[in-house]
């Protein structure tokens, strides 16, 4: 099970860090390249729901998240994929990172998704959760870039 343990991306992008630290923590950013809908404080502690798919449709997967770090413009991590009245934290949710380097005249983004194999999920549901994520990442990571690149691009 150890090769389920977390997505990890290293991505250079063109924008400096305190733009790819709004897009990667305020809502109206957020919606353009992740969730369909976003509402979250951005600060230690804050909570929040991001929302794929038509809100008011039954079909929509509405997650809600809590936000571990805000250090703008080096980290913003947040706690999500949790279920019941207790507060996430290693065991019951998976932690999100982006940590920005200023590298050039652009920004390094590591990305880390974790905490796959401390949920106890059965081995089958672990592999299943781990490549939806997976698979979901490789979506929605590139659509980072390109809002990145549009937005820096923009007069």
């Amino acid at each position: 099970m150890e090769e389920y343990g977390s997505i990890e991306r290293e991505i250079q992008v063109d924008a400096p860090p305190e733009v790819v630290y709004e897009v990667i923590s305020t809502p109206e950013h957020l919606r353009e390249w992740w969730p369909d809908e976003a509402e979250l404080k951005p600060v230690p502690g804050g909570t929040g729901v991001i929302t794929f798919g038509d809100a008011s449709s039954p079909d929509a997967k509405v997650e809600p998240l809590t936000v571990v770090e805000a250090d703008p413009p080096r980290r913003f991590s947040f706690r999500w994929v949790y279920d019941g009245p207790e507060a996430p934290g290693p065991g019951n949710s998976l932690l999100v990172t982006f940590d920005l380097v200023p590298s050039g005249t652009g920004t390094l983004l590591r990305f880390s998704e974790a905490g796959f194999r401390e949920r106890g999920w059965e081995a089958a549901v672990l592999e299943d959760a781990y490549r939806d994520h997976e698979s979901g990442w490789n979506h929605f990571l590139p659509r980072l870039v390109g809002y990145l690149d549009r937005l820096v691009a923009a007069p």
